[in-house]
């Protein structure tokens, strides 16, 4: 598979030729879940800003967080995000994703790239991608399904764990959770 330049690409054509790709992937490495979560992750990650969704997720509590901290936070998220995302495409990989417009963000710098997931006899469900520009990149930093922000959903389930088990406990459970997936249990 090619590899796919972000910069110079529109937030539209990066979830497009991302989308063909990623249902790709799956449909050629059904049998081995592994081989397929590296390939989506390597697809996925030049066009995702995970450092700012972590930070998103965590809150107010990211800037208390030391830099290990933030960096074990980041890579258990990025885990988790690729894991979801793949888990939901995995059982639809015979679905279509329609692009269904773009529209201008909070900001100048912002995009929001409105999509749909469907499959034959089924309501399309609303996927949409929050987009920022960074120099010349196009990054995601969300992801909403059918209106819920994955961002903002995490945050609250977030911040219940931290406020607990502090930073070291969220870690853990990501890294618990990601394992326990990775095992299939």
């Amino acid at each position: 598979m090619a590899s796919h330049a972000v910069a110079s690409e529109a937030p539209e054509q990066i979830i497009r030729s991302a989308s063909k790709d990623v249902l790709d992937i799956i449909k050629k490495n059904d049998k081995d879940p592994s081989k397929t979560r590296d390939l989506v992750d390597a697809r996925l990650s030049p066009m995702a800003d995970y450092k700012r969704m972590t930070a998103l997720a965590t809150g107010q509590y990211w800037k208390s967080a030391t830099p290990a901290q933030q960096d074990a936070l980041t890579t258990e998220f990025r885990t988790m995000m690729v894991r979801t995302y793949l888990g939901a495409l995995t059982l639809y990989k015979n679905a279509q994703i329609n692009i269904k417009g773009t529209r201008a963000g909070n900001d100048a710098d912002e995009q929001n790239v409105r999509t749909e997931v469907t499959l034959p006899g089924q309501k399309p469900i609303p996927l949409d991608f929050s987009f920022e520009k960074q120099g010349s990149d196009w990054k995601v930093y969300d992801i909403s399904v059918d209106g819920i922000s994955f961002i903002n959903n995490h945050r609250n389930q977030f911040g219940s764990v931290i406020r607990k088990d502090g930073i070291d406990g969220l870690i853990k459970l990501l890294s618990s959770r990601n394992n326990a997936a990775k095992q299939g249990k």
